[in-house]
C-alpha cells in the first residue's frame, strides 16, 4: 500500500474537504479492520468510498469480489493503477453517489457484506439507506466519527440517544469493532474514528408499510426534542391531531408527558402500531 500523501502528490490530486476525505494511511490498521470483518472467498463485499484503496486491497485478497462505489472520479484512475500494480483483478469500481446506487441490483441473488469509511456529512443518510435494503445485506462494518458512533450505540434515556439511534437499533444489532486514532489517516482529522458492526435483521410482524409509519413516528417524536411526546407529535408531517396523539399514547400505555429520548425501540413499535390503529378509525 502506497502512502496516500505520496499518491495524491504524484497524481496532482488533493483530498477534498467537501467530500470529507481522510484516507486511511496505516496498512496494519486497514488489515485489522478487514480481519475483523471475517470475510472469505465466498463473500461479495460492497465497499462504500474505497478512496485510494487502503481497505480495498486487503479486502480483495480476502473475499470473492469487491464492488467499490466511489463518487470522486479524480481518484478512480489512481485506485485502478494501485489495483493493477498489486495484481488484483476482482474489484469493480462504480463512479457514483452511493445514495443513488441500486444496491439491490448489485446484489442480484447474493447477500452482501458492506464495508466503508463514511463521510460525516452523509453517514446518517447512508445508514438509513442500508436499513431500507437490508434484505440484501447480511452485515456492515462502517467507520464513523467517534461522536456519531457513540450516538448510535447509546441507550434510551441518555443524552446521546436520537432518532438515528432508535431507527438503527430497530433494524440491527450494533457492536463496536475498533477505535481508530487520527494519526492513522491522511490528512489527519481532528477527531477519533470508530468502526461499528451492524448485524441487520427483519422484525417479525413488521411489513414495509409498518416500518414507514414507524420511522415517521420516530421522526415526529424527535422533531421537537424538548417538547413532550403529545406536543411534539401533533401536526407535522404525519398530520396527527392532538386528540389522535393522545389516544394513541394512552392505548400504547405511554405517558404523554414523556419525551422522545426516553422511549426504547419496543415502545416506539407499540406507539407506531397504536397510531396506525387510531388513525385508521378516525
Amino acid at each position: 500500500m502506497t502512502h496516500p500523501g505520496e499518491l495524491l502528490k504524484k497524481n496532482g490530486v488533493y483530498a477534498g474537504k467537501e467530500l470529507g476525505q481522510n484516507f486511511l494511511s496505516n496498512p496494519a490498521t486497514a488489515q485489522m479492520i478487514v480481519d475483523r470483518t471475517g470475510v472469505d472467498k465466498e463473500t461479495t463485499v460492497l465497499e462504500i468510498g474505497p478512496g485510494l484503496g487502503a481497505i480495498t486491497l486487503p479486502l480483495a485478497r480476502a473475499c470473492k469480489k469487491v464492488v467499490a462505489i466511489e463518487k470522486d472520479r479524480r481518484i478512480i484512475p489512481v485506485l485502478e493503477k494501485e489495483l493493477v500494480d498489486e495484481g488484483i483483478d476482482n474489484v469493480t469500481i462504480i463512479n457514483q453517489n452511493v445514495l443513488k446506487t441500486d444496491i439491490k441490483e448489485i446484489a442480484g441473488t447474493e447477500k452482501l457484506v458492506v464495508v466503508g469509511n463514511l463521510p460525516y456529512n452523509i453517514s446518517s443518510q447512508i445508514l438509513f439507506r442500508l436499513i431500507t435494503i437490508r434484505q440484501v445485506v447480511t452485515h456492515a462494518f462502517l467507520m464513523f466519527q467517534k461522536e456519531l458512533a457513540q450516538r448510535l450505540l447509546s441507550s434510551a434515556g441518555t443524552k446521546d440517544y436520537s432518532r438515528l439511534s432508535a431507527v438503527v437499533q430497530y433494524a440491527s444489532k450494533i457492536s463496536r469493532v475498533a477505535d481508530i486514532r487520527p494519526n492513522n489517516f491522511f490528512p489527519r482529522p481532528d477527531v477519533d474514528s470508530t468502526v461499528l458492526r451492524f448485524d441487520f435483521f427483519k422484525t417479525k410482524g413488521m411489513e414495509e408499510e409498518d416500518e414507514i409509519l414507524l420511522f415517521g413516528v420516530i421522526k415526529a417524536a424527535f422533531s421537537k426534542r424538548r417538547k413532550t411526546l403529545h406536543n411534539a407529535m401533533s401536526g407535522g408531517e404525519l398530520g396527527l391531531t392532538k386528540k389522535i396523539v393522545g389516544i394513541a399514547l394512552e392505548n400504547a400505555g405511554i405517558d404523554p408527558s414523556r419525551r422522545a429520548e426516553t422511549l426504547d425501540v419496543q415502545e416506539f413499535i407499540s406507539l407506531s402500531k397504536s397510531v396506525g390503529k387510531v388513525r385508521h378509525k378516525s
